[in-house]
């Protein structure tokens, strides 16, 4: 097992060794399979314990970027009294409705475990310490029916967030499909705009995420772990299916960590570090995605500053 310094902060050409404060500890592996997943979980699991939800993004129909499903199953058999969770979707795909939702996890093959969709029976107010822009936000009721919470992630681009890590993850993905998205997107649930341009992004985007996030991972306090799949990173989420761009940026590995903002700056770095990039890192920054980390950081979300150690 190797040790590494943090990796260079964005846009910076070396490494700050005198940086003071605490570090976190974010674990990597190049190896993308599902043993390789399963060992960097054993080395945040701790806290993990009871009823515990498994949140990933499991893609529209026959997605072609999506986690494979081999490997999402391999690890969940080691994860006891466990459930895939996921929301429906505010924009009409194959996801819209608990009936079109079910129907597309079946095409996609998630079928080895059970998958609660979250708001099928209703939503809930999740409180946001220390928001700005709210003071509560709408999830999918289910999610008070967990202990612990898993975070899996396909890590990509995105074509509103600029990329798609943890915090995104949480952000939209357990906000339910009506309120709750809507609530993140910035616009009116009975009134949004047709064209997509016209919906918020940037900066009012990124915060609103964060703040979204945060009501998660403060409902599970340390009961939360993060583990982030850099493989099949399109500029495009899972969420546009098929005309998902062909990625350019070759796959980099997985990362795990319990601190969310460590892992998703520890991602973004591993993408500024890796040749081919330039695809992704124009969607990154033509969209202001890094504004993500800092939003979690200016909520005390998590540690900017972190150890990446590379277990082989």
């Amino acid at each position: 097992m190797k040790t590494y310094k943090q990796a260079p902060v964005i846009g910076s050409r070396r490494v700050d060794e005198s940086a003071e404060g605490s570090r976190a500890k974010v674990y990597f592996t190049r190896v993308i399979d599902a043993a390789h997943l399963i060992s960097l979980y054993t080395r945040i699991n701790d806290a993990i314990y009871g009823k515990v939800a498994i949140k990933l993004h499991t893609g529209e129909k026959h997605g072609p970027n999506i986690l494979p499903r081999d490997m999402v199953a391999a690890f969940q058999k080691q994860v006891k009294d466990s459930t895939i969770v996921e929301t429906n979707t505010l924009y009409q795909g194959d996801r819209h409705t608990t009936a079109m939702h079910r129907d597309t996890l079946q095409v996609n093959g998630w079928t080895f475990c059970p998958v609660d969709i979250m708001d099928e029976e209703g939503t809930i107010e999740l409180p946001v310490r220390g928001g700005k822009h709210f003071k509560t936000v709408s999830m999918g009721s289910h999610i008070v029916n967990y202990d612990s919470m898993i975070v899996l992630t396909h890590f990509k681009g995105h074509a509103m967030g600029g990329f798609g890590g943890s915090m995104k993850n949480l952000a939209i993905g357990c906000a339910d499909g009506r309120i709750g998205k809507s609530q993140v997107h910035g616009v009116d649930v009975n009134n949004q705009p047709e064209d997509w341009d016209a919906w918020p992004g940037k900066e009012p985007l990124m915060e609103n995420m964060a703040e979204s996030a945060k009501a998660t991972i403060d409902l599970f306090g340390k009961h939360i772990v993060y583990l982030n799949v850099l493989r099949r990173m399109s500029v495009d989420c899972d969420c546009v299916g098929l005309i998902a761009a062909e990625p350019t940026i070759p796959d980099i590995g997985i990362l795990a960590s319990t601190d969310l903002l460590a892992i998703d700056q520890a991602s973004v770095d591993l993408v500024y570090q890796t040749a081919s990039n330039q695809d992704l890192i124009k969607r990154i920054e033509s969209r202001h995605g890094l504004h993500q980390l800092q939003a979690m950081k200016e909520l005390k979300m998590g540690n900017p500053q972190y150890e990446l150690i590379e277990v082989e």
